[in-house]
């Protein structure tokens, strides 16, 4: 700020996943080798405070087995992107998000760049560039963009985190995990053919795959904020947690109950919607929902948007749940990740 040196922040979304993480690694460091705006600072930032780094297991297993030492990364509160902003020195480039929370809305305006893999919600000013692309991972765009930028500027650090990062995405491109396009698969074969020194892709996958799934050290709230999702309104707030363990464990830990009202409560939620996933020895994904809300106006209209959801539908089995303040499912439609469930849960808002 005293040298008004121009900082432009690249920052994937507030689950802060690998996608996100090595999005923004990756296209901070492309950017910073070919902007024409030598001046400024190009930062990727980590979108959780640095206490929850240990809580992205997959992350940290990844970055580690490249040698990339967690000091340095920056993580959300250890940068002010308001106060950059304020003084007109901030550009923001999105990665794998485009819609920023109510507390950030005042940063839009310093959005310049969005890359992302959902369909877009939002309109942005002819002067951002959006690349929003229906692919496994945000993680194929940049390389896709890195790819058309000068030859040279790919290194075999940023390609082993790019390939580890799509292959875990799209479920080591297994048709069957349902995540997979051909542009992916295009971005891998062309990142193993510049670097065939990248280690192969099964075990590359079963290693992050391992990673993520290991929480066997983690308490429940440590659980639920591992990979959580948030969607507001001005009157409610729910939470979306992705659950690395079969349903049957989740719902025998114990004290979950406490721990449910007790995390809800702390982070303001009206309800929460627990997503587990499994895989079998095939890459197909085996998925459970948990439905929580104290509030049973909130539970219900939760259930029935799920239930009745028609783009796609869900195919859910109700399950005998051990309270009734929770509702249980078995997820027939195994292709519909949480992506596709978070526009449905939006309806309840």
């Amino acid at each position: 700020v005293r040298r008004q040196q121009e900082v432009h922040v690249v920052m994937g979304n507030e689950a802060c996943d690998l996608d996100s993480t090595v999005s923004a690694l990756a296209m901070a460091y492309f950017l910073a080798q070919t902007s024409p705006t030598c001046h400024a600072a190009f930062v990727p930032v980590l979108n959780i405070p640095r206490t929850d780094f240990v809580l992205r297991t997959e992350t940290v297993a990844l970055l580690r087995q490249q040698r990339v030492p967690d000091t340095s990364l920056i993580f959300r509160d250890e940068i002010d992107l308001a106060a950059l902003h304020r003084v007109g020195l901030l550009s923001l480039t999105l990665v794998d998000h485009h819609v920023l929370p109510r507390a950030d809305a005042a940063l839009e305006e310093a959005v310049v760049e969005v890359l992302d893999h959902r369909p877009l919600e939002r309109e942005w000013a002819p002067r951002c560039r959006i690349t929003a692309e229906p692919v496994g991972s945000c993680a194929t765009l940049v390389t896709e963009r890195i790819a058309q930028g000068p030859p040279g500027v790919l290194d075999v650090l940023t390609a082993a985190l790019l390939h580890g990062t799509i292959l875990l995405d799209c479920i080591n491109l297994s048709p069957a995990g349902g995540k997979v396009t051909p542009r992916d698969t295009a971005c891998i074969a062309l990142l193993e053919s510049r670097f065939p020194e990248l280690p192969e892709r099964d075990g590359v996958y079963k290693a992050l795959q391992a990673a993520k799934f290991d929480v066997s050290g983690l308490t429940t709230e440590q659980m639920l904020r591992k990979d959580l999702k948030v969607l507001a309104s001005d009157e409610l707030a729910l939470g979306i947690s992705g659950i690395y363990v079969v349903l049957e464990v989740f719902l025998r830990r114990p004290g979950l109950l406490q721990d449910l009202e007790a995390f809800c409560r702390a982070q303001g939620f009206a309800g929460l919607l627990a997503m587990t996933v499994s895989f079998n020895e095939r890459n197909e994904p085996f998925r459970q929902l948990a439905v929580y809300s104290q509030r049973e106006d909130v539970r219900s209209a939760m259930c029935r948007a799920l239930e009745e959801a028609t783009t796609p539908s869900l195919e859910l089995q109700p399950l005998p749940s051990p309270w009734p303040c929770v509702c249980t499912y078995t997820q027939g439609n195994t292709l519909a990740s949480r992506k596709k469930v978070l526009p449905i849960l939006r309806t309840v808002l």
